[in-house]
């Protein structure tokens, strides 16, 4: 048996702090953005409370503080495009982060990495879209029908109600990114598969809640949108069955 020198244990203990701080430097690096997002989240929804209960006339005064009557409806608008676009980008990336041509340019960690930023930012633009309808005084929809399914019963409350579970739907998928380490491969993907019907509950949501539905490039962009992700679900489909012949071959 070889008794270790005072050189080595001498190194060994030098090399513990050192393993010690990448782990809480690695911990830290996952959970601060969960955090930050779930605090920010927090705030949002608490001050729209606050300012529903306390200055009940807010989104008046607001009104008539920015751009008119119509503002607070207009970034309503707004806000559910950018969060819908978002949301068909990152499910675009995921469905082609494997293909050789995003692995050539801009890279596999690159894709990775806007497909992640996508997700979380089509939640935070939900979040806009959502509690901006607390300062438009068409519908005057209260925080308890825009956080309650179904709740809003002045205006279709089925179709409203679908973008509500896409948006709570759309909790999960968009923070197990920070999760992944800690969590199995098929948890993973079960997870991810729910993009799906988040995309299917928010193109229906549009469609039928949305007061620009009639438009025309509206349906187009709905209609692309829609075909593309199908067509690039085919092809996942088609390529994964080729890899597995292969593998099995």
């Amino acid at each position: 048996m070889t008794t270790p020198s005072p050189r080595d244990t001498e190194q060994t203990t030098l090399r513990r702090p050192v393993i010690a701080d990448s782990n809480i430097t690695t911990v830290v690096g996952v959970a601060a953005p969960v955090l930050i997002s779930l605090l920010a989240l927090v705030l949002m929804l608490g001050s729209a409370l606050v300012l529903a209960v306390v200055f009940p006339d807010v989104g008046t005064s607001l009104n008539t503080a920015m751009l008119g009557q119509k503002s607070f409806w207009y970034l309503t608008r707004a806000s559910a495009f950018v969060s819908y676009g978002l949301l068909w980008w990152s499910m675009v990336l995921g469905l082609t982060i494997t293909n050789r041509m995003a692995r050539a340019w801009p890279g596999g960690p690159t894709v990775s990495d806007i497909h992640e930023y996508a997700s979380i930012l089509g939640l935070v633009f939900a979040t806009i879209h959502a509690l901006s309808l607390l300062g438009d005084q068409f519908f005057g929809f209260s925080l308890v029908q825009i956080l309650l399914p179904f709740a809003s019963a002045d205006y279709e409350p089925f179709w409203v109600g679908l973008g509500q579970l896409a948006f709570y739907l759309m909790i999960p998928v968009a923070f197990s990114f920070y999760v992944r380490r800690w969590i199995s491969w098929q948890v993973w993907r079960i997870i991810h598969y729910l993009s799906f019907g988040i995309f299917a509950l928010a193109l229906a949501h549009g469609i039928w809640s949305g007061s620009d539905s009639g438009s025309m490039w509206v349906r187009l962009f709905y209609a692309a949108s829609g075909l593309s992700l199908v067509a690039l679900t085919i092809y996942r489909i088609q390529v994964s069955r080729r890899l597995t012949g292969n593998a099995a071959a």
